[in-house]
This record gives structure tokens, sequence and C-alpha cells, in this order.
């Protein structure tokens, strides 16, 4: 498995190109707005992409995914819950930026769904809050969690755009992730990597005392 990640758009988006390093096939996470250069650097190391994931449905996160999706003839894939907002330009935040864009996904994907892309075991865990039909992508023998905008380092994502709720992205993280193992490596959607023992022990918002527990 390599991680490669390019930080892309208006507000600094990491879009993350995971692949397989024996077969070069790849997926791209949350291709940004920057199609040319993604395709670039999948051409740069020989890599075959054959899925697209989105996290969630935010205009910086999903630009470039129908650019890919056409050029590459591959399939996008979201969370269930994020059809409404990947389908309004109101909604996902384009329209504010001047350019209305939707996008239909190719297939919605369930809680607790295992997909096996570029020969990796992907679970797709339901995080909702940062918006309604957020995901997190765990690749569980590899000890990584794709977490978007959901989890931060020492920190969460926003909750006061469409579709968000405070205390479901607490609840989400509390629950989901937070049973997950120290050592899991969380690569977020914007900032530097983290990991789940270090968000445990240091994130503020994730104290027991937070919302009044």
């Amino acid at each position: 498995m390599k991680i490669q990640f390019y930080v892309l758009g208006v507000v600094s988006t990491n879009c993350y190109i995971i692949s397989n390093e024996n077969t070069k096939e790849a997926i791209v996470i949350d291709p940004g707005d920057h199609a040319p250069v993604i395709i670039k650097e999948l051409k740069k190391g020989g890599l075959i992409p054959g899925t697209i994931l989105l996290t969630h449905g935010h205009f910086d996160h999903i630009m470039a995914a129908g650019d890919l999706a056409e050029n590459y003839h591959i399939p996008i894939f979201a969370g269930e819950a994020e059809k409404e907002l990947l389908e309004d330009a109101g909604l996902n935040g384009s329209r504010m930026m001047g350019r209305d864009f939707v996008l239909t996904p190719s297939r919605l994907l369930k809680d607790n769904e295992l997909l096996v892309l570029a020969g990796m075991r992907i679970k797709v865990i339901q995080t909702p809050g940062h918006t309604a039909g957020g995901v997190c992508y765990y690749f569980e023998d590899e000890k990584v969690l794709i977490s978007g905008d959901t989890l931060f380092l020492e920190s969460v994502g926003r909750t006061d755009l469409p579709t968000g709720d405070s205390e479901a992205l607490i609840e989400s993280i509390r629950r989901e992730l937070m049973i997950l193992p120290d050592e899991v490596a969380v690569y977020p959607g914007h900032g530097g990597r983290t990991d789940i023992g270090h968000e445990r022990a240091y994130n503020p918002y994730l104290r027991e005392d937070y919302f009044g527990d």
C-alpha cells in the first residue's frame, strides 16, 4: 500500500491516491477540484485508477470527480445518505463558489459495507455530523483511516453547513472511530495526519464533559 496526498483548491483539501505497489491499481479519494493535477500524478506513477471514493459531498472534495470518472471510465462511490447533498449545488457549496456543480454517484455505500478495491479491503464507516451522509474509509489490514472532514488533528469537522449536526458528529467519532486501535493512522480531509491514540488523548472535542456528558 502506498499513500500519496495532494493539497488542492481554495480551501487546501487533501486528495489521496492510494495504490497497490504490486499491481499499480489505485483508488482516488476526494479528488478536490484539480483533475489535471491528479491525472498527471497518476500517469507519473504508472498507476491505474479503478474507483473514486468520496468521504462526503462538499464542493472542495468532489469537483474533479466527474472529469476523472469520464477520463478513466471508472465509478464514483459515496455514502448512501449523501445523495441529496451531492445533487444540490446549493447544499454542496459549489453555487457559493460561482459554479453550480452536481454529481450523481455510480454507487451508494451502506454503513459497514466491505469493499475490495485495488486488492485492499476497505470498511465503510458511516459518520454523520459534518454532513448527513459522511463516511470514513478504514483499511483494516493496513491500519489506515481516511477520515474526510469528520476527524482532524486535535479537532473535528465544522457543523454549521447544510445537513451538519454537532452532536451527531461527536457521537459518530466516539462510537465509530474511538473504538479503533490506537495505532491506526488517520488521514483527514484537511491538515496533517494523526492517529487514533493521539486523538483519544488530546482531542478537546472528545472529552467526557463535552456537551455536558
